[in-house]
Formats: C-alpha cells, sequence, structure tokens
C-alpha cells in the first residue's frame, strides 16, 4: 500500500520543496517507498509499512490501526497492508534471531540392553548390525526406553530424531522429536564399497526399522556386506524426499510397503525420480520378510537336526 496515500488520509501534505517530505499532525517526516522517518524533535523515529505509520500518527495499537485502514481502504486495503506487515516482521527475525539448533534427546545408556533385545528378538535384526550401528551413535536408547534413530543432513549434521517406542506390549508408536526437520535430514546410514567411494546406490524405506531390516535381509541373502556402496535411508514422504541428491545416484530402489499407501508413496517418488525402480517386500512390509526369513531358517536347521540317518531332504 502506497505510505503517500495513508499519510494523505491520516492528515499529512506534501511539502511542495521536497517531494519526499511530508507534514501535518506535528509531524515533518520523509517517505521513501515502504519506510518513513519523524523528524519532529519529540516524536523522532521510523518505521517501515502502513501499520505502523498509522501506529505513529494516530498513537494507536496494532489492533486500532488495522481498524483505521479498513475504514479508510477497505478489505482488500487492510489485506495489503497486513501482508507487508508480516512480511517486514518475518525479515526481522530471519535477520536478528538465530535459527533453533536441534537438540536430540538425551541418550542413557542404562536402558541400551533393553532397547537392543526389542530390535534384535522382536524386530529380528541382527544383533552383531545393531551394535555396529549403535557404535557410530545412529541408534540408542534415552530415559523412556525409547528407541532413538538420528535424522542427519548428507552433510552428516544431526537435524531431527525419529522414535520407536520399545517397551509394553503395545509398542507400535513411531515419529518424530519435537523440532526434527523432516526435510533437511534423514536416518540414513551407508554399507559396502569404499568408505569415501561414491554412493552408487539408495535405497528408500519408510521408517529406520523398515531401513535396517531391507540392509540384514540383503547382507544375509548375498551372504555379506554389499559390494557396491550402497545407502539405506528412512524416507516416510515424498514432500522430504532429497531429489536432487537422489537424481545424481545411478541406481535408486523404492522399497516401501507392499499395500495401497505403500504403493501411493512409491508412484509419487517414481514420478520425482524416472530412473527409480520399485521393490516389494513379500510380506506386508520389509521387517514381516525379514521375520519370516528368520522362521524359515529355523524350520532349516531344525528339519536338518532331526533328519534321520540316510534320509533325503526334499525341495
Amino acid at each position: 500500500m502506497p505510505l503517500e496515500d495513508v499519510a494523505w488520509q491520516l492528515g499529512l501534505d506534501r511539502d511542495h520543496n521536497q517531494s519526499v517530505k511530508w507534514r501535518g499532525q506535528g509531524h515533518i517526516m520523509n517517505i521513501d517507498g515502504s519506510k518513513f522517518y519523524d523528524f519532529h524533535p519529540s516524536e523522532e523515529r521510523g518505521g517501515g509499512g502502513a501499520i505502523d505509520l498509522v501506529i505513529h500518527v494516530n498513537e494507536c495499537n496494532d489492533q486500532q490501526a488495522i481498524e483505521w485502514l479498513h475504514d479508510r481502504f477497505g478489505e482488500k486495503g487492510v489485506e495489503r497492508a497486513v501482508i507487508a506487515q508480516t512480511r517486514k516482521r518475518a525479515a526481522e527475525i530471519a535477520q536478528f534471531e538465530p535459527r533453533p539448533k536441534f537438540v536430540p534427546p538425551p541418550a542413557d545408556e542404562r536402558q541400551w540392553h533393553k532397547v537392543e533385545n526389542y530390535l534384535t528378538e522382536k524386530r529380528e535384526l541382527l544383533p552383531s548390525f545393531i551394535q555396529a550401528v549403535h557404535d557410530q551413535g545412529l541408534i540408542y536408547a534415552d530415559e523412556q526406553q525409547n528407541a532413538v534413530f538420528l535424522m542427519r543432513n548428507l552433510d552428516a549434521e544431526t537435524t531431527g530424531a525419529f522414535l520407536n517406542v520399545t517397551e509394553g506390549e503395545d509398542n507400535s508408536f513411531e515419529g518424530y522429536v519435537t523440532g526434527s526437520k523432516r526435510t533437511e535430514g534423514w536416518f540414513h546410514l551407508k554399507l559396502g564399497g569404499e568408505p569415501n567411494g561414491e554412493i552408487e546406490k539408495v535405497v528408500l524405506c519408510k521408517s529406520p526399522i523398515e531401513a535396517l531390516s531391507f540392509a540384514t535381509l540383503e547382507m544375509e541373502v548375498q551372504r555379506g556386506i554389499p559390494k557396491t556402496r550402497t545407502m539405506y535411508m528412512a524416507v516416510d514422504s515424498p514432500k522430504s524426499l532429497p531429489v536432487e541428491f537422489l537424481q545424481t545416484v545411478p541406481h535408486v530402489e523404492v522399497a516401501y510397503d507392499n499395500d495401497d499407501p505403500g504403493n501411493e508413496t512409491a508412484r509419487m517418488i517414481m514420478e520425482q525420480l524416472h530412473h527409480a525402480m520399485r521393490v516389494k517386500p513379500k510380506g506386508k512390509d520389509w521387517n514381516d520378510t525379514l521375520c519370516a526369513w528368520r522362521k524359515y531358517q529355523e524350520q532349516q536347521r531344525h528339519d536338518q537336526q532331526h533328519q534321520q540317518p540316510g534320509q533325503e531332504l526334499e525341495f
């Protein structure tokens, strides 16, 4: 909203000798674009925007200034003034206020064995693998016995954390720690290839446990760490997809649940990543598939132990 129009409605008039100077109502002020400055000795101060100008001249509060603008300029005029005021305030905050830094929940090592048991016994994840990820600081336990999965950006800076409840019978809850930046970080880990080599493959899963389950299955089936440098990444929504990075990776696998929500998420991701390939678990999800694989292995061992001498197994 042009401040000259607001100043005129407030009872000020332009100085004929100086086009940026306005006088009236005991004020002598410069108006330059969206900014003003009052030079009157008793009123000396500056500001910006229509609302600030009305507050200054009429000596009123925000609400009264908005009501005055509505009376003079109508609804559209007020909208323009409020939007301008909001943008100004946002710019001031961005300039002077430091960005809040995410603080992860404190680790409680006394609870780790319980979380580890949950991950290795109920979720069937490989104990040595989980311990290695824990040693890297990517998984730990908090004081409530939650499994905490750190979220990091691609420069390995911590930007958030994902929680899995492990205590009690109903321990299916999972979610983000307050303050986590969902579009700026992900739970991810790298396996295989050269430690400092380029990422050749990325596997996208819906959650940290799903990513760990997929990685475990690959290691179990391939009987070892992947030969190519592979990143396993938890991205629960197409909105938080690091598209620019993933477009540089030769091989991307979209490994979401084998159900309608999983298929829809995969479809939306593949619309953004045309070279990506859909990979479906045999069970509902990858952890279900891993647990079924474990049962199959156990049954195989049981059958071999109880095989009669000279008896051949049928497959």
